[in-house]
């Protein structure tokens, strides 16, 4: 089958196996060609097979040669349907591992669900005994919790609506956006989808079954932003989940013995959940300008191998008086956050290719699914029910 991307706003409802694969590919060189890292052996990845996840299993294995057991929730190919990216992430990263030497297993299911939870736990005690690392990388829209209620998390402000400018990314037509108000039940449902309590879960699970080694480490991920769009994600129903994943750390590091938890804060990058926000693409494609001109951009893999070799694994992890790690340092430098607000006030739809960088927006949306990657050919015919090894 000849697969060519199918974009319906925001999302790409067709991935690519062999741009997928040459993409992981892609990471994974970039990891070998850096410094080895002291660090984890036995690293479980929930949410392991797109943007940070992802990056972050590929860091870990390359960098401190370690083992993975990474937890996705993804779909196969079928007759003439894709499978998503995530799988063909996945199949590609554990056809890799395995040559190279690693043990690399992955799970497919709901991670919110307490199913697979369990059949973590049994994977760990049988094939490891312990994990020494647990990353928790989960972007979801709905959460089923343990009460059996499905709560949905909902992108609003807090208090009041917010205007800005936003930018429609097919046509380059800007236009003002407004942001609605969430109320209450919207604000805590949000909580429940994007906060700590199914990250605590994970970890007292696994320190109840006595698969959580001494001395464990556990990560999650989050953003901050500049204050343009705080009104819309820090301040709004997201930043408030956001803020509850920071307790949670606190609480985990407090409350389950030698464990030290972290909340790493990310750079903006383009993800499925980042590119259906307002004002966030604009934001970006003016972000990547600046930051390529001062040489400081950097995708998924260039942050977790950061994260990996620079903050997680040294003796003493440097924190912000919040105690969260700053790995959106480069981003948040005020000369480049003063160069995209000066661009901020100039850009229009006349010279947003000039002021921005939509190419390199679009180039990496399109990535994400498998496209435009050097030295694939898209014009050939490729099997898309492609196999996850550890699946079957």
């Amino acid at each position: 089958m000849v697969v060519q991307p199918k974009v319906k706003g925001f999302m790409c409802t067709t991935a690519h196996p062999e741009g997928c694969r040459a993409a992981v590919k892609a990471q994974i060189d970039y990891v070998k060609a850096q410094p080895k890292t002291e660090g984890p052996k036995k690293v479980l990845v929930i949410g392991a097979s797109m943007g940070y996840g992802l990056a972050s299993r590929i860091a870990f294995t390359y960098s401190c040669d370690a083992d993975t057991i990474g937890i996705i929730f993804d779909k196969p190919g079928k007759e003439k349907r894709t499978a998503s990216a995530g799988w063909y992430n996945t199949a590609a990263f554990e056809e890799f591992a395995a040559a190279d030497g690693y043990f690399a297993k992955t799970i497919n299911g709901d991670a919110y669900s307490q199913e697979i939870k369990d059949k973590t736990i049994a994977m760990i005690r049988e094939e490891w005994g312990r994990a020494d690392m647990v990353v928790y990388s989960i972007a979801a829209p709905r959460r089923t919790a343990p009460d059996g209620k499905t709560y949905r998390s909902v992108l609003k402000t807090i208090g009041q609506e917010y205007s800005n400018q936003a930018i429609d990314l097919k046509t380059n037509e800007i236009s003002e956006v407004t942001i609605p108000t969430a109320d209450q039940e919207e604000i805590e449902a949000t909580v429940k989808v994007m906060g700590g309590e199914d990250w605590k879960l994970w970890i007292e699970a696994l320190k109840e079954a006595g698969v959580l080694a001494d001395n464990a480490v556990t990560v999650a991920y989050s953003y901050i932003g500049p204050k343009l769009t705080h009104p819309i994600y820090y301040d709004g129903t997201i930043g408030q989940a956001k803020k509850d994943l920071y307790k949670t750390a606190d609480e985990l590091q407090e409350e389950v013995d030698g464990l030290k938890a972290y909340v790493s804060v990310n750079k903006a990058v383009v993800t499925q959940s980042s590119a259906a926000i307002p004002i966030v693409p604009l934001y970006m494609s003016l972000l990547f300008k600046v930051m390529k001109e001062k040489g400081l951009h950097e995708g998924c893999i260039e942050q977790m191998y950061r994260l990996v070799h620079d903050r997680l694994c040294l003796e003493d992890v440097v924190t912000d008086e919040n105690r969260l790690i700053r790995l959106d340092d480069y981003e948040m430098k005020p000369e480049v956050q003063d160069a995209v607000a000066g661009l901020w006030g100039q850009v229009s739809k006349d010279n947003i290719t000039e002021l921005g960088d939509i190419e390199e927006y679009w180039q990496e949306f399109y990535e994400i699914f498998g496209f435009r990657i050097d030295g694939v050919d898209y014009e050939a015919d490729v099997n898309i029910q492609g196999k996850i090894p550890s699946l079957g």
